[in-house]
């Protein structure tokens, strides 16, 4: 009886134990949750006819469902792939001297997709808490680029924003609960820069080269296969 109650602790313990949570070559977690982007709050100029036109545009930030899938080549290397639903983002501009007479008012909206692929390490911790650093590279889509209706009054039409290849860093963690489920959260920053174009009264002439630059903030569940 004794042995018996001896065995079944033992292999509780090394059921449980952080060693039967270690990543392993082949493991693929499938991972969703809520993701914030959160662009750089610096403010960008905005040139008319290539001139300083004194007005400047900032973006807001916006959060939507992540999703997240990596692969591990060994305990400690894995690819990464960051997906999510489109994100959308408010354009204020500000007109302090008022060339336009529209500070403070809303531009437009401008979604974007930002898929991001990284080579994540890592660290051996022994425990079910895996922190983990990574190095990526990011393509920002952008589309449905429209000004706000008080804009297009005053002359200002046919938004479009350039796409943006950019360099993405992050660190993060995922705590086990159990051999298949665990809670992943991370903080990464992408370089996103894209210049926009735009139409004055017609002309081809408003441009300005925006920095979002974002800190993007992730939490989510995440299933091992």
């Amino acid at each position: 009886m004794k042995k018996t109650l001896l065995s079944s602790v033992v292999l509780a313990a090394f059921t449980f134990s952080p060693l039967a949570l270690a990543n392993q070559a082949g493991d693929f977690y499938v991972r969703g949750g809520l993701t914030n982007v959160s662009p750089d709050s610096g403010k960008t100029n905005i040139l008319l006819a290539d001139a300083d036109s004194t007005m400047t545009l900032t973006v807001d930030d916006n959060t939507q469902l992540g999703l997240n899938f990596v692969y591990f080549y060994d305990q400690s290397w894995a690819i990464e792939l960051l997906a999510a639903t489109p994100f959308t983002h408010d354009v204020t501009i500000q007109d302090k001297n008022a060339v336009l007479g529209v500070d403070g008012a809303k531009l437009g909206e401008v979604s974007q997709l930002p898929p991001t692929i990284s080579a994540l390490y890592y660290f051996d911790s022994n425990s079910e808490f895996k922190p983990y650093v990574g190095v990526g590279l990011n393509y920002t889509i952008f589309f449905n680029e429209e000004f706000e209706s008080a804009p297009k009054s005053l002359g200002l039409d046919d938004l479009e924003l350039d796409g943006s290849f950019g360099y993405s860093v992050q660190v993060g963690a995922d705590y086990h609960i159990d051999k298949n489920w665990h809670i992943n959260a991370s903080v990464r920053y992408i370089d996103i820069q894209s210049d926009a174009t735009f139409d004055v009264g017609g002309n081809n002439i408003g441009k300005a080269t925006i920095d979002i630059d974002p800190m993007v903030y992730s939490l989510m569940l995440g299933y091992k296969f």
